[in-house]
C-alpha cells in the first residue's frame, strides 16, 4: 500500500530547497572573485587560496600564468582551481583574456610573481582592480628586470638597513602604481639575499592575503 507523503515533510522539504536556492543567489551576486596572475612557483597564490578557501564570501575563481610550465598551475590543480595560460600574442595583440575576465564577473585581478606588463585594454577593463606585490620599499629596488632574488641582492648591495613589501595598483609602468600598503623589516649585516627574502616572504604571507580583504571591500562599496 503507498503511503501518501506527509505534508509537514513535504514542507521541511520545500523549506531547505528555498533556502538552498536563496544561498546560491546570494553567492552568485554577492560572491567576490580573484583572478591570480603567476609566472613562477606560486607560494603566493597559494597562500591567498588558503587564506579564502573557507571564506563563503570570497573566491580565487582562476589562476593565469604566461609560462605553460610555472609550478603555480600545479598549485591551481591541487585546489581544483581553474587554470589558464597565454602567449605574448594572445596577451598583448588581443582581448581575449580581459574578456574572459570580465565574462568570469572577476572583481579584483591580483598580480603574484607575474612578471609581463598588464596591457592597456585590461587596464581601462578593470581600472583600480588590479594590484601587485614588490618583494621591496618601493620606489627604492623595483622596475624592470627587478624581480625575485635579484631583487633581494640588489637591496643587499645597497646598504639599505631595511627592506620589506610593497603592494600597490597597477598601472602601464613597472612598479610605478601608486602604493596601497608597504610593511618593513631591518637588514642587518650578517644578512643574505637569501636570508632577507625569508624575512620579505613572511611579510607577503602575513599581510598580502588582509590587503586583498580590505580591496574587495572597497570594490563592493564602489558597487
Amino acid at each position: 500500500m503507498l503511503l501518501a507523503p506527509c505534508p509537514s515533510l513535504i514542507a521541511q522539504n520545500l523549506s531547505l530547497l528555498t533556502h538552498n536556492f536563496s544561498l546560491l543567489l546570494l553567492k552568485a551576486f554577492y560572491m567576490k572573485r580573484i583572478a591570480i596572475f603567476a609566472s613562477g612557483n606560486g607560494t603566493n597564490a597559494q597562500n591567498i587560496i588558503e587564506h579564502f578557501i573557507d571564506n563563503p564570501e570570497v573566491e580565487v575563481s582562476f589562476i593565469l600564468s604566461n609560462r605553460k610550465n610555472a609550478f603555480v598551475l600545479k598549485r591551481a590543480e591541487k585546489f581544483n582551481i581553474p587554470s589558464l595560460t597565454f602567449n605574448h600574442k594572445e596577451f598583448y595583440e588581443t582581448e581575449i583574456i580581459s574578456r574572459l575576465l570580465i565574462y568570469k564577473k572577476i572583481d579584483l585581478i591580483v598580480l603574484a610573481g607575474f612578471l609581463w606588463l598588464i596591457p592597456d585594454h585590461m587596464l581601462k577593463a578593470f581600472p583600480g582592480r588590479i594590484i601587485n606585490i614588490h618583494p621591496a620599499l618601493l620606489p627604492g629596488v623595483g622596475g624592470k628586470g627587478y624581480y625575485g632574488m635579484k631583487v633581494h641582492e640588489a637591496v643587499m648591495a645597497s646598504g639599505a638597513k631595511e627592506s620589506g613589501i610593497t603592494i600597490h595598483y597597477v598601472n602601464e609602468k613597472y612598479d610605478d602604481g601608486q602604493t596601497i600598503f608597504q610593511a618593513r623589516c631591518p637588514v642587518v649585516a650578517s644578512d643574505t639575499a637569501e636570508s632577507l627574502a625569508q624575512k620579505v616572504h613572511a611579510l607577503e604571507y602575513a599581510h598580502f592575503p588582509e590587503v586583498i580583504t580590505q580591496m574587495l571591500k572597497k570594490i563592493e562599496t564602489i558597487k
